[in-house]
């Protein structure tokens, strides 16, 4: 839109062109009346006549009744009846001096300005010299002694005056009402016909009087006359005006139901300008620091932009846009007309109507733009990363969806998941907010390394994903990958300090995938298989899928492995380190599978953790271990027997209950029964563990914490866990002979064990020299190879009766004997030592 100053300059600049073509106009009329003038001498006219005609050209055209139509003020003029008849008394040349003269006057009386004044003078000679060609056209003698009315010269001569009238004013009031010459000349048609039809009549029954002898005092009734056809088409121009404004605040009231601010204020504007005749109409908003102003005419909009901070104009008229629910002023609406106005009573009301609907258009529209944006941010939010700002995993699987349900799609999709390595150690050294500034920079470069077309997301944590498009052949997403790569490179600074970024990625086509969940698994895939082979990307290969396995763990065939007894026990024996006695067992499972043979818990446990039959499986190993303490029990041996429990078993507020109520029907003692805790596992569960822990603890059950020393709280475990016994990792044992510094870490545990009155057991022992010098260094009991590998319940029970050197229950001899130690048969299983061991879950 145009600027507000802009356009009124180019509208005044048009108006004094236009004004100073019709004075050049007027000028050149008069000085062609002046010359033939000049050529056709006669006597002057009398004085009277002439003062007369002046008064009578004043007097009709100050006494003009107008009606404020539009945007200007207009009405039926009656100057054209002096001229009509001053034309058939006096000569052309003495008529115009009149009518110029009587139009100089009124204008100077009222002072209306330079210009105005010298345009209505302009404007009457032109009028005037068209009227008066018109009657010497028709050969019109004027003569003052003998009146007549030529009613054929009357009537050319007025229509005459009519169009040259519309000629010269029409131009001049559409530039000023900033509207085209077509819409300001067919304004009130019908009212102007009938303004001339009693022009006409007017002038006929002044001659007529005039011409006959009828009496003078009959030209008192004309005025009359006159007065009573303004006040008739006053009355019923002002009616038609206000039904059709009416008609017109209906529909703009009905327009303003839009939820577009924009398309309200224009409405607004360009119908206030139409319903309340204005030149122009402005809403200037200024509630919620909108600074904005709309200008319009009632034909279009001319400006829309910052509030412009102007002065009020006399010609204006303004009034608050002040809403009903709590009085809040959104703005000002401003009407500017022609000149001064002074609106009517109904008008005022109108006006105020108008306002108000308009104010309530504008805060409805605020409204619903209010919640549109905050919808827009709802459903951005739902698709994007808050940190980042890149599309998360729902806006990724949902591209992806759309490119797999589009089957005919012409190009590769591929899947690049790039997790970046030892991201961790960031945030544990700098802070989480220097991490997240390296993830939103690591953002950033994948965003700008991506191809048109392509979608990079971030999972989670350290996690993005590319979702390639595109892809001619398969061999270009390996490319574009280590592109992609390739940004992350360039060292990053964070407060200060300049680190380099490393990642892997995995890659995997989307043909023949099946769904988004089997790509992105594919990738995840590829990704591990990268940072394992120390590779930057690697492409998903069936063969190399190790999930194989996994796969077959489904819900079905766990459900089936528990009820058909699949899932076995064995246990290996924990042995009092100097005197080679049995004190306990550890129960390790493992599972028979019919097509694929003995499965460790390292290729079932997790899927078993995941699958909805972790009671199931937990109960069955329980139940396994409790039948063969049974069995021990009976032949002689009354060994308690250590079972690992997951930290989900211990989120299960139920599981103490089922693990006494287990005990209770196989008449084991609760003391009898160690559960192991993973204390790297369930040190970021403390919180949640500790009441189910201090149940089993209060019930009798003893707790024993596994590989300790591997974690990073191990102290902090000890004083918030109630526990009866520590493991020491078999990394520590293995190298307890040829290390210092594991061996310091086996006499500080013995030590701390001592002091809290605990147990310590060694696992993994392997040798004779590593027994020995666990028991140098305090070491109470351990397990491993040395004594015996894992053996089933009825295997160890033999072994248990046979003994070393013919007693039973000890599986070596005395350190301080010179015996050897009685090496047990090895059992063919699927894995051997700890790697074995599974954690019980619940």
């Amino acid at each position: 839109m145009s600027d507000t100053g802009t356009n009124d300059d180019a509208t005044d600049q048009r108006l004094r062109l236009l004004v100073g073509l019709v004075v050049v106009l007027g000028l050149g009329a008069g000085a062609g009346w002046a010359i033939y003038a000049h050529r056709h001498p006669g006597p002057p006219p009398p004085p009277m006549a002439l003062g007369l005609l002046c008064v009578a050209v004043i007097a009709a055209n100050r006494l003009r009744v107008y009606v404020r139509m539009k945007s200007t003020l207009n009405g039926t003029a009656w100057g054209e009846v002096p001229v009509l008849v001053g034309l058939t008394l006096l000569p052309p040349p003495w008529v115009l001096l009149c009518a110029v003269a009587g139009q100089a006057v009124l204008k100077l009386w009222t002072r209306v300005g330079t210009r105005k004044t010298a345009y209505a003078m302009a404007k009457e000679a032109l009028t005037v010299s068209a009227a008066a060609g018109a009657f010497l056209a028709l050969d019109i003698e004027p003569d003052l002694t003998a009146p007549h009315a030529p009613t054929l010269a009357i009537l050319a001569g007025l229509i005459a005056f009519a169009v040259t009238d519309q000629v010269v004013f029409v131009p001049i009031m559409a530039a000023d009402a900033r509207t085209t010459i077509r819409q300001a000349a067919r304004q009130n048609w019908t009212g102007k016909l009938i303004g001339h039809l009693g022009q006409f009549l007017a002038t006929v029954v002044v001659l007529w009087v005039l011409s006959t002898d009828a009496n003078v005092l009959l030209l008192l009734v004309v005025p009359l006359v006159v007065a009573c056809m303004h006040l008739w088409q006053s009355r019923s121009a002002r009616t038609r005006q206000e039904r059709e404004s009416w008609q017109r605040l209906a529909k703009a009231t009905d327009e303003l139901n839009a939820v577009d601010l924009t398309q309200v204020l224009h409405s607004a504007t360009i119908r206030a300008a139409q319903i309340f005749s204005a030149a122009e109409a402005a809403i200037d908003l200024t509630a919620e620091n909108a600074d904005r102003s709309v200008r319009a005419t009632e034909s279009q909009v001319l400006a829309d932009g910052p509030l412009s901070g102007r002065p009020s104009r006399p010609d204006e008229t303004t009034v608050d846009l002040v809403a009903h629910d709590g009085g809040v002023r959104v703005g000002v609406l401003r009407l500017r007309f022609g000149g001064t106005v002074r609106l009517t009573e109904v008008e005022q009301y109108k006006l105020r109507t108008f306002a108000s609907a308009v104010c309530t258009a504008i805060r409805n529209a605020q409204a619903y733009a209010e919640l549109a944006r905050i919808a827009a941010e709802n459903a951005h939010a739902a698709t994007h990363d808050s940190l980042t700002g890149l599309p998360n995993r729902r806006q990724l699987y949902e591209r992806a969806g759309r490119l797999f349900s589009d089957g005919g799609h012409r190009s590769l999709v591929a899947l690049l998941l790039i997790d970046l390595n030892h991201f961790k150690e960031v945030n544990d050294t700098l802070g989480h907010a220097a991490g997240d500034d390296v993830l939103c920079e690591v953002a950033r470069r994948l965003n700008e390394a991506a191809e048109p077309g392509d979608l990079v997301a971030r999972l989670g944590g350290d996690e993005f994903a590319v979702l390639l498009t595109g892809l001619p052949t398969p061999a270009l997403a390996n490319h574009r990958a280590a592109t992609m790569l390739g940004a992350l490179e360039p060292s990053i600074e964070v407060e200060g300090m300049r680190i380099t970024v490393e990642a892997a990625g995995g890659i995997a086509l989307a043909a023949g995938a099946g769904s988004v969940e089997e790509l992105m698994r594919r990738a995840d895939i590829a990704m591990y298989q990268a940072k394992r082979a120390g590779e930057p990307t690697m492409i998903y290969a069936h063969a190399r899928d190790t999930a194989d396995v996994e796969r077959l763990m489904l819900t079905g065939e766990l459900r089936r492995a528990v009820s058909e007894h699949e899932f076995t026990v064995d246990f290996q024996p924990i042995v009092d380190l100097g005197s080679g006695e049995v004190v306990s067992a550890e129960a390790l499972a493992r599972w028979n599978h019919p097509d694929h043979g003995d499965l460790s818990p390292v290729q079932f446990l997790e899927t078993v953790e995941r699958s909805g039959q972790l009671p199931a499986f937990a109960d069955a190993v329980l139940e396994e271990s409790l039948l063969a303490m049974q069995g021990w029990r009976a032949a002689g041996f009354d060994l308690p027997v250590a079972v690992n429990v997951s930290p989900r078993s211990l989120l299960d507020p139920h599981f103490p209950a089922t693990v006494l109520a287990r005990l209770e029907r196989h008449d084991v003692s609760p003391g009898q029964l160690v559960l192991e805790l993973t204390e790297t596992l369930t040190i970021s569960q403390l919180d949640v563990v500790e009441r189910v822990l201090a149940e089993l603890r209060n019930a009798g059950i003893r707790l024993a914490v596994d590989d300790f020393g591997t974690g990073v709280s191990s102290l902090s475990v000890l004083s918030r866990i109630p526990v009866h016994q520590l493991k020491i990792d078999r990394g520590f044992v293995a190298a307890v002979e040829t290390s210092a510094e594991a061996a310091a870490v086996v006499r500080t545990t013995v030590d701390l064990a001592r002091n809290l009155h605990l147990t310590v057991v060694a696992e993994g022992v392997e040798s004779e020299p590593q027994r020995r010098a666990l028991w140098e260094l305090g070491c109470q009991a351990g397990q491993g190879h040395l004594f015996a590998r894992p053996l089933s319940a009825a295997r160890l029970l033999g072994t248990l009766q046979r003994g070393s050197g013919g007693r039973p229950g000890v599986l070596a001899t005395a350190l301080h004997d010179a015996g050897a130690v009685v090496r047990m048969p090895a059992r063919r299983s699927a894995g051997s030592g700890r790697s074995s061991l599974p954690h019980l879950p619940a």
